[in-house]
């Protein structure tokens, strides 16, 4: 299964629907919570470009937010990308 990383706030409703998504596919991930840490929300936007959470990665694919989460699934394309090695 590949590595999943979300970087995210715990009050986020994108970032719960996104965590809830992964979760009920059984995905274990590393949830990076940015909330009052400024190095790691510069870590995100560097590697993201974006400054909004959700931004998640499934391997080095940088997926995008939870809105293309969500899109993966229902074009039936995100189990494909989770079960890569």
């Amino acid at each position: 299964m590949a590595d999943v990383v979300m970087y995210s706030t715990p009050w986020c409703p994108y970032c719960i629907r996104a965590r809830g998504l992964l979760k009920s596919k059984g995905v274990t991930f590393t949830d990076i919570n940015v909330a009052g840490q400024p190095q790691l929300r510069q870590e995100m936007e560097d590697r993201s470009g974006r400054q909004t959470v959700p931004q998640i990665w499934i391997g080095s694919l940088h997926v995008g937010g939870c809105d293309e989460l969500h899109l993966l699934e229902r074009q039936g394309i995100l189990d494909g990308l989770l079960a890569q090695p």
